[in-house]
């Protein structure tokens, strides 16, 4: 039995990045919603109680079946998880003016708290709490403080539970992973074997207890999520998976083949099929970005589905999805309002009576990669960048032809592959052209042109939650600039994006 950290969520923002942190030690850890505690077992050897934006004084505030938990595994209250406990068993919870918010140093620290060993003297923090605990429950002792919070971290003095007011988890604080390792290796006793070769070992045993001599349909789409499960099940049932790999005509410039010789060479059994005609077709006219990839979808689950049913005796859908939208699946507050669709195999389960596999449900994007790299999965598909479902369809803000398509293509080829060639390619989380709605005047020789625009977007992110802007060099844009409108017949303005996110989202659309 795999052991397991718990980190409950409130609501905060920086839950997903407890358990990031949490796994970068090699430890296994899940995240549920406060009011889903699961009972407890062996496997879980400790609980993370999470931040919030609420207050413990609001009525409404969050509620946690602590009692549950509370003395019998390791606690640690983390900001909101802190105040709880200290509200809920007798101390006090005041508004205070002393809010803190952003960088602090820890002005004092009991040097015999296990939860603070080795931790420096005035090293710095990142506080943002409003609230503030005036008064602790009895039983608990003040273990550290900064210059203007008394209880800036506390303990209780007969069990293995802790509160600190700070976040651990994000990189303003200093030695926050060696926090977080004291609580979860030492105080938990966690062993820190969550590795990629573990878990690449224990899901393909379990897909093989699993799915037996059951046949798999996968829908594959060149990225790093589908390869990897395409690989996991490969390793587990080989010739009984079979892939499809639909060309929808809103791809990169030369992926369908280049990916279909990538997979060749892997072994798999993938079914390639061209199907751009139905889906400019079906998009012909349509300017909506919600409406496109409600066509997008629709057209990919109709020639999936048409595909499937050449293939006998199918019982299992396999899907690449990953933890984040797991987590996204059951938020506290139930699932995020909708921002954009989802492009993915949605509906085709029920439409096709196939039982769902998801192998990756457990890993963020990055240890997916490095799933990836153990498995021995070709550096070009582990480490591509991310690419919406919908494609280039997304990337043409207005209505989407062929040659729009073609246009966009050129433009985005350039982009990558200077990219590539100037060894920036892996320092970015994600670029593309996006060819806008609008044409400008230039002058090209002697001619006067009216051309469409082409705007360049790279970020850098972990996982896509958050992501800021590329800092790429000056001359590195002028060059792409310059290429992509002396080469692509059609565009003669190129800008760069300089948003991030939030506010602004990765895609355009």
């Amino acid at each position: 039995m795999q052991e397991r950290i718990v980190i409950l969520d409130f609501g905060s923002q920086y839950t997903q990045l407890i358990a990031r942190r949490v796994r970068e030690l090699n430890v296994y850890c899940e995240i549920y919603p406060f009011n889903k505690v699961p009972d407890l077992d062996k496997s879980i050897k400790g609980v993370i109680l999470s931040g919030s934006p609420f207050s413990v004084r609001d009525q409404g505030a969050p509620q946690v079946e602590i009692n549950k938990i509370k003395g019998k595994v390791p606690i640690l209250g983390i900001c909101y998880g802190a105040q709880y406990i200290a509200h809920h068993y007798g101390g006090k919870v005041l508004g205070s003016e002393k809010r803190e918010y952003g960088r602090a140093n820890l002005s004092y620290i009991d040097r015999e708290f296990e939860l603070l060993k080795e931790v420096n003297p005035d090293t710095q923090v990142w506080m943002s709490h409003g609230d503030t605990i005036s008064q602790l429950p009895d039983d608990y002792q003040v273990t550290a403080s900064t210059r203007d919070i008394e209880v800036g971290a506390y303990k209780n003095k007969r069990e293995p539970t802790y509160g600190i007011q700070f976040h651990p988890e994000v990189y303003h604080t200093l030695e926050g992973k060696k926090i977080l390792k004291n609580f979860v290796v030492d105080i938990c006793g966690c062993q820190q074997d969550w590795t990629p070769e573990v878990f690449a070992e224990i899901t393909i045993r379990d897909l093989k207890e699993k799915l037996g001599n059951d046949k798999v349909l996968l829908g594959l789409s060149g990225g790093v999520d589908s390869s990897v499960t395409a690989t996991l099940l490969h390793q587990a049932i080989g010739s009984n998976l079979t892939c499809i790999f639909v060309d929808n005509g809103l791809l990169r410039k030369d992926e369908f083949n280049k990916v279909l010789e990538s997979y060749k060479d892997m072994g798999l059994n993938v079914i390639g099929v061209d199907a751009k005609e139905q889906f400019y077709n079906d998009l012909k006219g349509v300017a909506d970005p919600e409406e496109k990839r409600k066509i997008i979808g629709r057209n990919f689950i109709e020639v999936f589905d048409r595909e499937a049913h050449k293939i006998q005796n199918i019982k299992w859908l396999a899907q690449g999805t990953i933890y984040p939208d797991v987590i996204e699946s059951v938020s506290v507050n139930g699932p995020s309002v909708t921002i954009k669709s989802h492009h993915n195999v949605g509906g085709l389960p029920e439409k096709m009576n196939l039982e769902v596999v998801e192998p990756l449900r457990l890993l963020f994007k990055d240890e997916v990669r490095k799933v990836g790299e153990s498995l021995g999965v070709k550096d070009e598909l582990i480490h591509r960048h991310p690419f919406p479902g919908p494609g280039l369809g997304i990337r043409i803000i207005d209505d989407v032809t062929p040659e729009k398509v073609r246009l966009l293509q050129e433009a985005d080829d350039i982009f990558i592959q200077g990219l590539v060639e100037h060894g920036l390619y892996d320092r970015v989380w994600q670029a593309a052209t996006i060819l806008l709605p609008i044409q400008s005047v230039g002058v090209m020789g002697d001619e006067r042109t009216y051309e469409n625009v082409a705007a360049l977007r790279a970020v850098t992110s972990t996982d896509g939650m958050t992501a800021d802007w590329a800092h790429l060099p000056y001359g590195f844009l002028a060059e792409i600039s310059s290429k992509i409108i002396n080469r692509v017949k059609g565009i003669n303005r190129v800008v760069y994006d300089i948003s991030s996110k939030p506010p602004s989202t990765i895609e355009w659309e």
